[in-house]
């Protein structure tokens, strides 16, 4: 398959390899035969068609990616509910809130994630604990010039994602 793909042949191909690897990696057959066809999807999603001489490399790079995502959602799942395993009964929040929220959760920590270390967590120190620049700078043993220009980076990547359409 050296030439541009075809996405049905992609398919037939390799969908049943892509399965085996996906679960080998989550241990979980329905997990995997979700990932495996969300992978197919963002094949097809792909706006530009490139020359394909690994599909298998293809393939794996993209579940791999969505493997880390999933990763991060039940982690951030796990979480979510323990955190408010120990609210009172009136105040656990519904369904349909708790889905909102996990997809807001979600989001952040894939802003984050794009953030290198310490940056991210300046900006963490100075948005989520409320930490003056000098006592950041401290934590993180930098200048307090540093953690502005972190926390500004932090700022700024946050603007173009949220922007950039």
């Amino acid at each position: 398959m050296s030439s541009t793909f075809d996405v049905h042949a992609l398919y037939s191909d390799h969908h049943g390899w892509l399965h085996n690897w996906l679960r080998s990696r989550l241990g979980n057959a329905a997990d995997a035969a979700d990932l495996a066809q969300d992978t197919f999807v963002r094949v097809l999603l792909k706006p530009e068609r490139i020359e394909l001489h690994t599909p298998r490399a293809f393939l794996r790079v993209i579940a791999r990616g969505l493997v880390i995502d999933h990763w991060r959602r039940e982690e951030l799942e796990r979480a979510y509910l323990d955190a408010i395993a120990h609210l009172p009964e009136a105040q656990v929040p519904s369904a349909e809130a708790r889905q909102s929220i996990l997809q807001l959760l979600e989001n952040i920590a894939r802003l984050l994630d794009g953030l290198k270390p310490k940056v991210r967590s300046a900006f963490l120190l100075a948005q989520c604990e409320g930490l003056p620049h000098a006592r950041i700078a401290e934590q993180l043993g930098v200048s307090v010039r540093s953690v502005e220009r972190y926390v500004a980076e932090a700022l700024f990547h946050c603007y173009q994602l949220r922007y950039a359409e």
